[in-house]
């Protein structure tokens, strides 16, 4: 059977990923991916899965955090995103990052990532059931989802991301949002 296709309704062309790209640095100016990650508990040689990864900025913090021993997986729909990623990834030398082009289905082992990113993308996603259904086969039993999203409200991230009774909130850090596997 093939995967099912999500679709992600994000900018998909050069100009919509340049505006997004503008939007974020400022963002990062602000409040530093490295310094959000910090609040996870990003261990050394971990296995981390940014889906939505957009510009790379959280994959990149990732990859510093986690070292060489670790894995950063980008995923992302937008074919833009993952040349970007891999042409940046390249340039700093960071090996341990590995980009994929998917709307969905990441091609990763089962129960393979420690910890899932889902920032700014789970309100693009036409069929968020089967992404959560994706992150939580990759992640391990022990594994999280760290998740942000200013584009919704506290109480559709709840519902949103536990309704499908595969995630409980572990805790709430102002607006980012630690779930573990239920």
């Amino acid at each position: 059977m093939a995967p099912r296709e999500i679709v992600m309704s994000g900018p998909r062309n050069w100009l919509g990923f340049y505006l997004m790209r503008l939007v974020f640095a400022v963002r990062d100016f602000f409040e530093p991916p490295a310094s959000i990650l910090a609040n996870i508990g990003l261990q050394r040689g971990s296995t981390v899965l940014d889906y939505g990864c957009g510009t790379g900025c959280f994959t990149f913090a990732a990859a510093e955090l986690i070292g060489p021993a670790g894995r950063v997986v980008a995923a992302d729909a937008n074919p833009v995103a993952v040349r970007r990623v891999r042409r940046v990834a390249a340039k700093k030398g960071l090996s341990n990052v590995e980009a994929v082009e998917t709307d969905c289905a990441t091609g990763l082992d089962g129960a393979s990532v420690d910890v899932a990113l889902l920032y700014d993308a789970f309100h693009l996603l036409s069929d968020p059931g089967a992404v959560l259904a994706e992150l939580h086969r990759v992640l391990k039993p022990t594994g999280v989802l760290s998740m942000s999203d200013h584009h919704l409200e506290h109480e559709d991230i709840l519902e949103g991301l536990t309704a499908c009774g595969q995630f409980r909130l572990l805790r709430r850090h102002v607006g980012l949002y630690t779930f573990a596997r239920a």
